[in-house]
């Protein structure tokens, strides 16, 4: 097999959710150009439309499809009309999260908990338990790739909202449980813990707190932020052949933050 076929997706079909805008953007669009056809999913039209015309432009098909993947009910629906209608799904990216919240422990409030761990965590399990057993169903392996948080190995410093933590960690040991349950099938499943990159959310996060981006530059060893398409090419490549005896993984980029 030539090195750039290791790497190539063509005639394979991807699903990543939260992919209007961001990292899930950025990893659509990668996956894409390894050759790859798109299935995407986020909360608005106008910006799941644009991502699907730039999918188109790289030319693979691109599909939509509007949902709220906090919400349980609204995300099996979501993930089961999928399967349904666009299958066979033969890489499934788990990338709804956010932190939507920064207050204390004594000052969260069930609700706020609940939706946190909705949005970070069950919706990965989720789309692993219905893509995955699609993809057990078919016999012909898959590739899941989860999105974490270097927040799942830490706690970080001058920020509350800890649900984000505790959910992104739960994410990670979710992934090493399903890997080892179905690494017998050819179904690998990994994650990615990224640190700071300068997406929407944390350039709107700059707005309100920059003392805390600033503080989080500081402990970067590189010294700045991920930009957005840097992770592209981890997706891509956990996606492809290339990584076919990598499962259970972790892979952290940060720029160095967590070394120290």
């Amino acid at each position: 097999m030539a090195l750039q076929d290791w790497f190539g997706l063509a005639g394979k079909r991807a699903l990543v959710t939260g992919a209007s805008r961001g990292l899930g953007r950025v990893m659509a669009l990668a996956l894409a150009e390894a050759g790859a056809d798109v299935v995407i999913t986020g909360r608005t039209a106008a910006t799941l439309d644009k991502a699907a015309e730039e999918i188109r432009a790289l030319g693979r098909q691109a599909w939509t499809l509007e949902a709220d993947m906090a919400a349980p009910a609204d995300c099996q629906a979501a993930f089961e009309e999928i399967v349904a209608e666009r299958g066979p799904i033969d890489i499934l990216v788990n990338n709804v999260g956010n932190r939507e919240n920064s207050v204390g422990i004594t000052e969260e409030t069930l609700e706020s908990w609940q939706d946190t761990l909705d949005r970070n965590l069950t919706s990965c399990f989720l789309g692993t338990r219905i893509v995955g057993a699609a993809m057990l169903a078919a016999g012909k392996g898959g590739r899941i790739i989860n999105i974490a948080s270097i927040s799942g190995l830490i706690a970080n410093r001058g920020i509350g909202g800890r649900g984000y933590e505790t959910g992104k960690a739960a994410v990670l040991h979710f992934t090493r449980c399903a890997a080892a349950d179905w690494a017998p099938h050819g179904i690998t499943v990994n994650a990615i813990c990224p640190g700071l990159f300068m997406t929407d959310t944390n350039r709107a996060w700059n707005e309100k707190r920059p003392d805390v981006i600033e503080a989080f530059v500081r402990n970067i060893p590189m010294g700045r932020p991920g930009e957005p398409h840097e992770i592209g090419p981890l997706a891509v490549y956990l996606a492809s052949p290339a990584a076919a005896y990598v499962t259970g993984a972790a892979y952290v980029i940060d720029g160095g933050y967590t070394v120290w």
